[in-house]
């Protein structure tokens, strides 16, 4: 099946390699195109990609003044193959598990109608890039927490949701993944880990007040849209909000 993953770049000259190489060795899963933006880096970001496309002619590199992840991740899904059958999403500090294609794929041979796999999450404050998994001693939490990478969506169902929320500087993509589950996708919930979150000091999602503000922001979108639309799915009990809540390892 043709899987087309989206990689929004910025300034990740130091993790974008080790992202890029835990995709490509999972190509004899998935007939892999990898779509990389660069969101306007001022570092080596796009050296390095490029140091990866010559033998990978899977991955494709577009580049773009910076626009912020938002408007990246929608630049990203105007440049899907008219083939592709599947998306899914890897940040460019993040890690995509061996094996974890070929376990998640297989779902959507098993089942013709299936819509979305939504698996787990590992989050690790330190990753061997080298190796491409947790170092050893490092402290690590396995949660069905609230990022992209955790899902495959089938086209019809990116089609059917359509862009990302332009108005999120960030959580646009819990406000994806809200607006995702409240459309009653057929979805199944593997227990595969389906990416490594790499915790480091550049973490987005480190700017405590923004975050927790845009977070917050989508939450109550989701709470309007409910009450407003009665027939939209409720979304308890996907999420294990609780579990991350008490992740205090950094």
């Amino acid at each position: 099946m043709k899987l087309s993953v989206i990689m929004p770049v910025y300034n990740r000259e130091r993790y974008v390699v080790a992202a890029l190489r835990s995709l490509v060795r999972q190509r004899d899963a998935a007939d892999l195109d990898i779509i990389v933006i660069d969101d306007g880096s001022t570092d080596g970001s796009v050296e390095a990609v490029r140091s990866m496309m010559a033998k990978n002619p899977c991955i494709r590199l577009f580049r773009q003044e910076n626009m912020g992840v938002t408007r990246t991740r929608n630049a990203g899904l105007k440049l899907l193959k008219p083939e592709t059958e599947l998306v899914s999403f890897l940040d460019s500090d993040d890690v995509s598990p061996a094996g974890r294609f070929r376990a998640d794929i297989a779902c959507f041979h098993a089942d013709p109608n299936l819509e979305l796999t939504y698996s787990l999450m590992m989050l690790v404050d330190g990753i061997d890039d080298d190796r491409l998994e947790p170092e050893p001693g490092s402290n690590f939490m396995s949660v069905r927490g609230i990022h992209l990478s955790a899902a495959i969506f089938s086209r019809k169902l990116v089609e059917r949701i359509g862009g990302f929320d332009e108005a999120f500087s960030q959580a646009e993509d819990t406000d994806y993944l809200l607006r995702t589950f409240e459309s009653g996708p057929r979805f199944v919930m593997p227990d595969t880990v389906a990416l490594y979150y790499r915790r480091h000091p550049g973490n987005m999602t480190k700017q405590t007040d923004t975050s927790l503000r845009e977070f917050m922001r989508a939450i109550h979108k989701s709470m309007k849209r409910r009450k407003a639309d009665p027939s939209l799915c409720g979304i308890e009990g996907i999420f294990d909000v609780k579990e991350l809540a008490n992740w205090r390892f950094l």
